[in-house]
């Protein structure tokens, strides 16, 4: 059940012109200052473009149904053509497409969610971050421009009906490039915690590259002697971790235990939270899994059926072992995001042959394992 959400983020810098359920707080976030001094390669900007409600009007052909390609916690999110080098509103099919979000009356994000988006993808750069390119905020109108991600969410490609299933290899790419962003924003002098990983917030472009979008739940992480930021919680059940949960203490580690709920996800194709079993009982990814997670010799269970066995049988195991460390349920037990993308990369670049099969399993044994699927869609750039 949502609760009222009050944040007080940092002001918006401007430059020249140029679905889950939710677990809703309360409480002031740090100023973002410190975001620019970063301990990675990737370049930095806080310039982004100040569109017009007009501008954006045009470049949406007047926010009609058709340009409508997905919905999210904050609002609509729209497609719209831009030219390349001016940003101006261009006909659709010429110029580049971008995707429009759009602020829905009803939502539970407000203003300060839609600042702490602008301030933090609005300063950060990053292969695995999706790209900001401007807002508008224009009376009582809210909107953010960002690149399009033609792919969708990785909701769609792991719960959706009648979607090609995603390869083992394109599944451990899209894991190494989550681990990626996340190592980015823990790796910066500001000690950014994402705050709500879920495969709704993945986006992949043209060729499967995954991007972490969605920054409104996002802050600043502790500093100095601190061990933690208190905080009321806020995220999506299924993938916040437990300690968070009952005390509201946010680290990094959070962030950890939420990206071993994503690698579940990809492993095995079920949901982090299931709410339409039969008889209406609530059951986790997590739980059902950890099971076969202790137990070598049943890890194999909890894998996707509809690979085919079409993976390496010890990779499998390699990740799913990972996977509990990073859900372990004493947040210093489990590893910096830094360690699992060693882990991850190191996975790829092993000498095991891709696509030995496993073990067989009987069929009618992985029907009693009783976790169905749902099959709610989600959209590009939808979030």
């Amino acid at each position: 059940m949502p609760l009222e959400i009050k944040k007080n983020y940092s002001k918006v810098q401007e430059a020249p012109h140029h679905s889950s359920p939710k677990i809703h707080a309360a409480t002031p976030a740090t100023p973002t200052k410190n975001l620019i001094k970063t301990k990675s390669d990737a370049s930095v900007s806080n310039i982004l473009k100040s569109f017009t409600f007009n501008d954006l009007k045009i470049a949406t052909k007047n926010f009609r149904p058709e340009s409508l390609v997905g919905e999210g916690g904050f609002g609509y999110v729209f497609k719209g053509w831009l030219d390349e080098i001016t940003l101006s509103p261009t006909k659709p099919g010429t110029g580049i497409v971008v995707a429009v979000k759009k602020h829905k009356a009803e939502s539970f994000q407000g203003h300060k969610e839609w600042l702490a988006e602008v301030n933090y993808l609005g300063q950060l750069r990053h292969e695995n971050l999706v790209k900001l390119i401007g807002y508008c905020t224009e009376s009582d109108n809210r909107l953010l421009v960002y690149e399009f991600m033609l792919k969708g969410s990785l909701e769609n490609h792991l719960f959706r009906k009648n979607v090609q299933p995603i390869s083992w290899a394109t599944r451990m790419g899209v894991a190494i490039d989550v681990a990626r962003g996340l190592s980015f924003l823990h790796g910066l002098d500001a000690n950014v915690i994402y705050r709500d990983l879920k495969a709704s917030n993945i986006l992949l472009d043209s060729d499967f590259t995954a991007k972490l979008s969605d920054f409104g739940l996002a802050r600043d992480g502790p500093t100095g002697d601190n061990t933690h930021v208190s905080t009321r919680v806020v995220g999506t059940r299924g993938y916040a971790a437990p300690e968070y949960v009952a005390t509201g203490h946010l680290t990094p580690k959070s962030d950890v235990y939420s990206f071993g709920v994503v690698l579940l996800e990809l492993l095995s194709g079920r949901r982090a939270m299931d709410d339409e079993r039969v008889g209406g009982a609530e059951e986790t990814l997590v739980d059902w899994a950890k099971p076969f997670l202790n137990d070598n010799r049943r890890i194999l269970r909890i894998m996707d059926t509809r690979l085919g066995g079409q993976y390496s049988k010890k990779e499998a195991q390699a990740a799913a072992a990972l996977a509990l460390q990073c859900l372990h349920t004493d947040p210093k037990n489990r590893p910096q995001m830094a360690e699992v993308l060693a882990s991850l990369e190191h996975l790829r670049t092993s000498k095991d042959v891709p696509g030995t099969p496993p073990a067989r399993l009987d069929h009618n044994e992985i029907k009693n394992l009783n976790y169905p699927r749902r099959t709610r869609a989600a959209h590009a750039n939808s979030g």
